[in-house]
């Protein structure tokens, strides 16, 4: 078979009779001795296979001589296939008309053809229902390159799928990537542009160097989206999901979310927009306390139809916004108030993903997101991709950008199929996204569209591109816009006239002034926004929120975790393990760190708050802790003992996240946020990995609150602790999260108790979807998983709450002996635990472990100072260098609560390096540690 796309017809349908007879005799010979064949007829058999029997039935179209020139046909087959495959090259898909065009393959002499050979030949030979006047080979070959080589370019001989190339193919070649406009569509669509353009001149007059990142040169790009939304909204889904950087960002929050012209003028005016939002409650937009500039912002839409249309809140970091929206897609999919998995429903919601040109082959949180689009734990039925295609970036034109030929290569190893448009044509973009949408609701596949238009501007309005860019602009500024272009057809038709077209764009303008002037009446007497934190922010989160679960209740779920199906067989080793479980509740053994987490999570459910957790090998657990999903030894059949617990009604998932942590963490940020009840989890596999999602923490998950107004609950796990295993397996970067802490922006811990594990789960989950909710940043442990001093019995579960800060057991018992208080975090505690035993022979010290850091618990602390009046020294005790970890964070805090007492540090000197790279330097090392603080 041949390697481009599929045509319709085989070359031997051309054969009949006797010639068939002799072409499969041919064949049967060119199998033992493919040299002894005519070379032609070789080459036809290596590229198109066996003779089918079934095309000894076929026919001749009576319209064409027979042909018999095997080459001839070879090569009309080969051209044929060119003008699919290598259309796009020879296409009008730039306005600026600024790219060399490539028709060489498509040329007749290329192949060794003539037109009279091609008359020849029937056009049924190439195309399955050609129209009417479609009659040789000759009409098929410019039927086809008038489909392939207009305003619009395909690429899809690169899915692998033949359905989906031959359903592509189809509607190409029968006509169906078009849609029938009325004159009132068509004046439609003018005023549309007129708006869109009229919006950015009106900004561009009235509010002079204001930054907006004009969408002028795509204005198209609205067109498409309102083609989607109409489509989404006649398929009656539940949502709309849009992610996009700044650049065109207004003109679809204006023109897509409804935004009244009213609000937008306001915030460029520097006053309050709220009077203007509308009154139907139609508009849901949120801003934090400290805010962002206008072209971050989001909104949520509620169409009178019932379909939402939601633009995600977006940092200028452009591609990042990619994973937290199919996030939200996600969540927006499925239902998850029963148990078991969530119910997912594909078609109820899907994402727009609106990508820059420079920034889609030069992201790589492009291709990570592109990789999640058909894993189980991520998929959303395909995702419309729109690469907002202006030629160049801040100011680097495309041949210094990249290393492909386009743009959207980068997605063709995923076989997502692109199609080029230029954005001028604004009929032919409107046929992109119909085309697209069909496809994502046939096909459940991401597909994109690579809108390909110019910058009217430079990188921002105030910014002269000739500097750097000359001849790119010198076009641009002779160059029509869309809505000039687009009102001269319309004239040329006779559908409108030159006055008609002028006053359209005078009526529009005059529309936005007095928009301006409502505005300009209102600033009179408009406060200025505050910037300060609100009050039930600094208030911080209830203290002591009671966590606890009746130990019968725990008991009764314990059996179940450990109850199998009939004839389900766990790996032999791995039961033994797991019905060590049921020892504690025998007054046996503790609970270790996965048996408090698999409880926290049942007793959660039974709350009905579902659990999705993610990350990679989270399932079994980097260490082999967690067996949240057990696999039968015989037959691999899954089971997840956590589906079927009594009482619980909602949802659970663990699922095995692909090895990225970027795109990951933005997704579940984004799962969180749509889902405001759930808890979801990300773990590290190892705590440092989480530096490859840097940009997540950074720009979402610490700050979204402050900014944009945005609450999420998500929990974070971050294995830490130095064990000898180097640089890159033992700090978590404890002290990067710490650097970020402010305004009660999240929680960060680095516990040393299974039962404070379990505790701060079920308060995290207690403060979903309230306004104290807040991200989790949990310092886990490593070593101490399976450690008898980190566990716990069932009364620390039944009873209490999480516990901000522990006291070691056995020290201060004689407060006035004490002379230095020692405080530690994580592991440094156990192993300080572990050298004090039951405290004989240290009177002289109390050991406290700091056991959430952040909000810092200043008042505990100080209470429990108070308690030693001649303690002389307060000790910070870490693993980690004197420049990484908690010692610089907790300083100021210690010395406000010394009061005078010597404030101290115990731990490794400054280093560049997080730990040694030696295990014997390592011990040494922390063997000096633990002496030094522990001495007198």
């Amino acid at each position: 078979m041949s390697n481009n796309v599929g045509t319709q017809r085989s070359p031997y349908s051309v054969f009949t009779g006797p010639n068939l007879g002799y072409v499969m005799e041919m064949y049967e010979q060119f199998k033992m001795s493919p040299e002894s064949v005519d070379p032609e007829l070789a080459e036809m058999f290596r590229s198109y296979g066996a003779p089918s029997v079934d095309a000894a039935e076929q026919t001749v179209a009576t319209s064409a001589k027979p042909v018999r020139d095997f080459g001839k046909v070879l090569a009309a087959y080969t051209l044929i296939d060119a003008i699919r495959a290598y259309g796009h090259l020879a296409s009008d898909i730039y306005p600026l008309n600024d790219r060399p065009k490539d028709s060489t393959r498509l040329e007749l002499s290329y192949y060794g053809l003539s037109e009279s050979d091609l008359i020849a030949m029937p056009a049924s030979l190439f195309l399955k229902n050609p129209p009417s006047n479609v009659e040789n080979g000759m009409d098929a070959v410019n039927y086809l390159k008038s489909l392939y080589t207009g305003k619009i370019a395909y690429e899809f001989a690169h899915v692998i799928d033949e359905e989906e190339r031959t359903w592509i193919q189809s509607k190409i070649e029968n006509g169906e990537v078009s849609i029938t406009l009325s004159n009132e569509d068509k004046k439609e669509i003018l005023e549309r542009l007129t708006k869109i353009e009229g919006f950015e001149k009106f900004i561009h007059r009235t509010f002079v160097g204001a930054k907006r990142f004009s969408i002028e040169g795509l204005d198209s790009l609205v067109i498409l989206l309102d083609e989607l939304v109409r489509r989404s909204e006649s398929e009656k889904m539940k949502k709309v999901l849009i992610g996009m950087a700044h650049r065109g960002r207004l003109n679809v929050l204006t023109h897509i979310l409804n935004k009244p012209y009213e609000m937008m003028f306001a915030e460029f005016a520097g006053v309050p927009s709220d009077p203007f939002i509308p009154e139907d409650g139609s508009l849901v937009t949120s801003r934090g306390w400290f805010g962002d500039v206008k072209y971050h912002m989001g909104a949520l839409y509620k169409a009178p139809s019932g379909t939402e249309r939601f633009l995600a809140y977006n940092p200028s970091h452009l591609e990042v916004v990619n994973p937290v929206v199919n996030g939200q897609t996600r969540a927006a999919q499925e239902t998850t108030g029963h148990a078991g998995l969530p119910e997912q429903d594909m078609k109820a919601a899907y994402s727009i993903m609106i990508h820059g040109d420079a920034a889609f082959p030069g992201q790589g949180i492009v291709p990570e997101t592109f990789n999640y689009s058909r894993v189980r734990g991520y998929k959303t039925g395909g995702s419309i991709h729109i690469i907002a295609n202006n030629t160049i970036g801040f100011t680097t034109e495309y041949y210094d950008s990249r290393s492909t030929h386009y743009s959207s290569d980068p997605a063709k190893g995923f076989e997502v199929p692109v199609m080029h448009v230029n954005a001028d044509s604004p009929e032919d973009v409107m046929a992109v996204a119909a085309l697209a949408f069909e496809y994502r609701q046939k096909f459940g596949k991401d597909i994109l569209i690579d809108l390909i238009g110019y910058r009217r501007y430079g990188h921002n309005e105030m910014d002269e591109p000739l500097v750097t860019n000359p001849l790119m602009y010198h076009q641009i500024h002779k160059h029509p816009t869309a809505r000039q272009l687009y009102g001269a057809e319309l004239v040329n038709s006779g559908i409108l006239s030159d006055t008609d077209v002028e006053k359209m764009d005078a009526d529009i303008f005059a529309m936005m002034q007095s928009a301006y002037d409502r505005v300009k009446d209102h600033t009179s007497d408009a406060e200025k926004l505050s910037d300060a934190t609100p009050d039930y922010v600094m208030a911080g989160y209830p203290e002591n929120l009671e966590t606890g679960v009746e130990q019968e209740r725990l008991e009764r779920m314990n059996e179940e975790l450990l109850t199998y199906p009939d004839g389900f067989s766990v790996f032999g080793k791995l039961d033994r393990i797991l019905r060590r479980r049921e020892e504690p509740f025998k007054g046996k053994g503790k609970i270790d760190w996965a048996h408090a987490e698999q409880l926290a999570f049942g007793s959660i459910l039974q709350d009905g708050k579902p659990i999705r957790i993610t990350g990679q090998d989270v399932q079994r657990g980097t260490f082999a802790h967690r067996h949240l999903v057990l696999h039968d030894e015989k037959t691999g059949e899954e089971f997840v003992p956590l589906h079927h617990i009594s009482e619980s009604n909602a949802s659970f998932v663990a699922y095995n996240s692909p090895l990225t942590e970027f795109a990951v963490v933005g997704y579940e940020f984004g799962y969180n946020l749509e889902k405001d009840q759930a808890l979801s989890i990300w773990e590290a596999q190892y705590g440092d990995f989480a530096n490859m999602a840097q940009v997540m923490f950074d720009q979402f998950i610490s700050s979204s609150h402050s900014k944009w107004g945005q609450q999420s609950g998500m929990v974070i796990l971050l294995p830490h602790a130095y064990e000898g295993q180097g640089p890159e397996h033992s700090s978590a970067r404890l002290e990067r999260y710490l650097q970020l802490c402010a305004e009660n922006n999240w929680t960060v811990a680095n516990i040393s108790s299974a039962a404070n594990y379990f505790h701060v789960l079920r308060r995290q989950a207690k403060m979903l979807g309230t306004e104290v909710e807040r991200p989790l940043v949990i310092v886990s442990p490593k070593s101490l998983l399976r450690h008898p001093l980190v566990g716990a019995v069932p009364s620390d579960l039944a009873n209490g709450h999480f516990q901000t800060v522990l006291e070691q057991s056995g020290t201060g018992k004689e407060p006035k002996k004490v002379k230095k208080v020692l405080f530690a975090s994580g592991k440094v505690a156990i192993d300080l635990a572990e050298a004090v035993k039951d405290g004989d022979g240290f009177e002289h010290l109390h050991i406290v472990r700091v056991e959430q850091l952040y909000p810092f618990p200043s008042e505990k602390i100080a209470e429990i100072v108070a308690r030693f009046p001649n303690a002389e020294e307060l000790v910070w005790v870490q693993e980690e260098p004197k420049n990484m970890g908690s010692w610089s964070f907790a300083l100021p805090y210690l010395l406000e609560i010394a009061d005078g007492k010597k404030v101290s540090y115990t731990g490794r000197i400054h280093r560049a390096s997080p730990s040694e790279g030696s295990g014997d330097a390592h011990k040494v090392a922390q063997q000096r540690i633990i002496d030094e603080a522990l001495k007198k």
